[in-house]
Formats: structure tokens, sequence, C-alpha cells
């Protein structure tokens, strides 16, 4: 959520208040992405990069705040629960070597996070879902240690009047409750935040939704969840349901985790108003009484929108809009779906196909939109989530009738294309933007992504125990992440505990 909070309960004040806010910053957000030349700038992107700390035995390692205090690297933030812990990369021009500049970045970062684990005892683990949790690592004692997730865990508990349930089919459901929110930090992800211009947010933002689904069945690295193996990408149905804040008489009202509600028409103001106008406060907390957002753009000026933003970052759509007030304000696209690893040369490859992906459908988004009802497009990312490159899904045709069924691992391949040129047309080196793409046609081809892999590795015919077979396939997992080599060049393992 990127806002720092220092308080834990909230008075109906505090709420009545804040709400006054977060209407006043709607209309002054309106009118600043009115304003002419607002948000102009290159395209720019960056990535936040969440994962897992585990101990010599593959465990979760709940240390946390010691690692991050072993790290001097900016960027390196906590997470939900204290085996988890995040970096945040900084921005830069999408023109040139991006994703290359990214990826040393990250792999330099991360390599500094692992050196502040390993002198506590632990490692980094990049994956979707940590296959060796177990039900008993999810307690409250479990939730870091800080305000922010102490008040958001307190916050919807409280507005949901009843544990959180978490039930996901596949395999071999399950169905888990919980008190508090560390469920959720089960699940490790990848943001990439795409800033764009303002008159161009709605039709990117459109074709972002699209481009989610068929980037996300290539993606799949969460097979498994609490010892059962689910969907290809399991963290997907997890996050939806472990902050979930609705009552069972309310059912009905939009989750707080969801693909969006339709097709954004008007840009980024229409959906922070929609958050407002669908969700309450989690985290009322004040920020500066003394601006008032709508006389400072009147003035010219730029409005931090400090409410605004906060109770934005409490609504998690899997592509969401994000307002950013630093030099001269800015609006950007956070795409949620990426799962963490397999390795960081897989993470930025992911995040090359879905940003130019993105791009490369973006001219065409307005006979797609009208092509392929939203509820499709929702039912396409739930879809990919679930099955991976083995799901069908209902992509737009310029031609009636629209839309039609397309084989993920098909429309995939024949999707590749067009995030090359999405990308090379908006600045990317032609080679950079090749090299890139290749892991993920690499994937198309063998069908092995990162669930695939552990799937294989775990097998259905090994002779261990389940929880000794989990931690052996994530050793091997955690051995193949450290060569660097991208998924589908990793050796198909034998079952672990066979033969």
């Amino acid at each position: 959520m990127g806002l720092e909070i220092d308080r834990e309960r909230f008075s109906e004040e505090d709420r009545r208040c804040f709400a006054g806010r977060l209407q006043q910053g709607v209309a002054a957000l309106e009118a600043l992405c009115a304003r002419p030349g607002f948000g102009a700038g290159p395209i720019s992107i960056g990535m936040e990069v969440e994962m897992a700390l585990v101990d010599g035995t593959g465990r979760p390692f709940g240390a946390n705040r010691q690692v991050r205090a072993a790290t001097v690297r900016p960027g390196v933030a906590l997470e939900v629960d204290r085996f988890n812990i995040e970096y945040a990369s900084d921005p830069r021009p999408l023109a040139g070597a991006p994703f290359s500049g990214l990826a040393g970045e990250i792999g330099a970062a991360l390599a500094e996070i692992d050196a502040g684990a390993a002198a506590t005892g632990g490692r980094i683990a990049l994956v979707g879902t940590l296959p060796t949790l177990s039900r008993d690592d999810l307690h409250v004692d479990a939730l870091t240690d800080a305000p922010r997730y102490r008040a958001l865990s307190n916050e919807l508990r409280r507005a949901r009047d009843r544990p959180f349930r978490v039930r996901v089919d596949g395999d071999e459901p399950i169905d888990v409750s919980s008190d508090d929110v560390t469920l959720e930090g089960a699940g490790s992800s990848v943001q990439v935040h795409l800033r764009v211009p303002p008159e161009r947010f709605a039709s990117t933002y459109n074709a972002a939704q699209i481009a989610s689904a068929a980037a996300l069945s290539v993606a799949g690295n969460s097979p498994v969840l609490l010892g059962h193996l689910l969907w290809e990408e399991t963290r997907v149905a997890l996050f939806q349901q472990a902050v979930d804040d609705r009552t069972l008489m309310a059912g009905w009202r939009p989750g707080r985790v969801s693909f969006g509600t339709g097709w954004c028409r008007r840009g980024a103001p229409e959906l922070f108003a929609e958050s407002v106008a669908l969700h309450l406060p989690l985290l009322p907390i004040p920020g500066d009484d003394d601006e008032d957002p709508v006389a400072s753009v009147a003035r010219g000026d730029v409005p931090q929108l400090i409410e605004l933003r906060m109770h934005h970052g409490t609504v998690w759509t899997w592509n969401r809009a994000v307002y950013g007030p630093d030099g001269g304000g800015s609006v950007r696209i956070e795409m949620r779906a990426l799962p963490s690893g397999p390795t960081v040369g897989d993470m930025v490859a992911n995040a090359a196909f879905l940003v130019g992906l993105t791009l490369g459908l973006e001219p065409e988004a307005g006979w797609m939109t009208a092509a392929l009802p939203f509820r499709h497009a929702e039912a396409n990312f739930y879809a990919a989530a679930r099955r991976g490159l083995e799901a069908k899904l209902l992509w737009p045709s310029p031609e009636a009738p629209s839309p039609r069924v397309e084989p993920a691992r098909r429309l995939v391949r024949r999707l590749i294309p067009v995030a090359r040129r999405g990308l090379v047309d908006h600045g990317v080196d032609a080679a950079e933007a090749e090299a890139l793409l290749e892991p993920v046609a690499a994937r198309v081809e063998s069908g092995l992504t990162g669930a695939r892999w552990q799937r294989l590795a775990l097998g259905q015919d090994g002779e261990a125990p389940r929880a000794e077979a989990l931690r052996e396939m994530l050793d091997a997992y955690l051995t193949m992440q450290s060569t660097g080599r991208p998924v589908a060049a990793w050796p198909v393992p034998d079952p672990v505990g066979a033969g």
C-alpha cells in the first residue's frame, strides 16, 4: 500500500472525516487529469517482487524484520506475514533496454536480501505459493509486527464479523478458515507498474484487462497450498478470499479483490471513484489537514491526495489504477496478476510479455471491448488461473460471431508477436524484445511452467510422505532457481521419493 500508518484503532469521527476527504480527493483527481499536460512524459515501468523467507529445511522463516535490517538497499519492505518480504525497483523509461536494467537491479537486490537472510539462518524463495507451509504456520503471531498489518487484519475482520474462509477446488480441494489475514501471506506476487498518459489510460487499462489472462496462463507458479494440489495459480483464489471483508448477508457486494466491474470508459479517476463508492475505508488515517486538494488543483499545484491513495491501496483489483504526486504527478496501471518466480529471468520475461501485449493490443481496445463482453474477460482470467496453458479462453474476433474459443497455449503462441510489436513500437530495442520473449515461447512449446515443474517434481507415485515430499521438491526448486536458468530449461524431474 506504500503509505505508512502509526495507528490501529479508529473512531467513527475518523471514518466520517476520512469519507469526506475521499470525495474531495476524487473531485481533485478528476480536475487534475483534465489539466492539459498533466502526466505527460515517456512511458515508464517498474516492478515489485514479493518473496518468502525459508530456513535450511525449507520451512517458513519468520525473520523479515531482521532481514530488512541487514539490507541497506532502498526499496526493501516488510509484507503481511513475518516470512514475507518485498523489493520495489526504481521506475525507468520503457524505451531502450529497460528489462535488462530491471533484471540487473532486481537480481542485485535479491542477492543482498538473500545474504541478509543467510546471516540470520534463512534464504529467499521466489514462488507463487510456498509449498511447505502448513496450517500451523498461519496464526496471529505470524503477522508482521507493524501497525499497518495489525490494523488491516483487525478492520477486515471487524467488517466481516466472521472468520475468513478460503475454499479452492482442484485435484485436492481445500477448505480452511482463519481469524486473521495471515492466510494471505501464503502467496507471493510480482506487480508491474506501467505509467501511461492520462488520455491513453482507459484504452491501455482495458488492453491490460484483456491481456492478463493470456499472460497468467503461461506464468503459473502456484500449484500447492497447505499441502494440497489445486490450481496452476492458486494464489489468485487464495488472495480473493483471504482478505474478503463481505459479511454472509452481503455476499452480493463486490469483493475488495476482484477483476473489476466493467470496462474503463473515462480514465483513472473513474476507477478511484468506483473504489470510494463501493468500499468502506479500512484505514481512515487523516492526511494533511491543511491541504484542500480541489483548491490545490485550481491553483495549478499537484495535491498529495493521501487519503485517496490510502483507501485505493486497500482495494486490490488485479489491474489497479495508481496516482503518484511526485515529479509533477502521473497515473499508472499496476498489474498485479503475475506470480513470484521461478527466476529473475522468468519474472522479467513475464513482465515484458504482459506489458508488450498490453501495448500491442491498446490500439485495438475499442473494437475488442465491444467484441468481448466484460464477463468473458473476467472468466478468462480465472480460467487461466485454474488451468494455465490448458485453459480454454474466449478471445474477441473482428468478425462475428465474437468471442471465439481459443486454447490458451495456441493463443499465447499467436500473441507473442503482438507483444514483440508492442514493445518495439514503444521504443524497446528489438534485440531486447526478442530475447525477453524467448523464455515465454519456450514455456509454450514445452508446456513447462513453474507450476507444471512443481507438479512433476512432486508426482503422484512418490513414496515419501507429503510434507517430506514438499520439502524435497522445494529444495530441488530452489537449487534450480539459484542457477538463474529459465524454468523451461530446467530438467524435467522425477517424482521425489520415487524409485
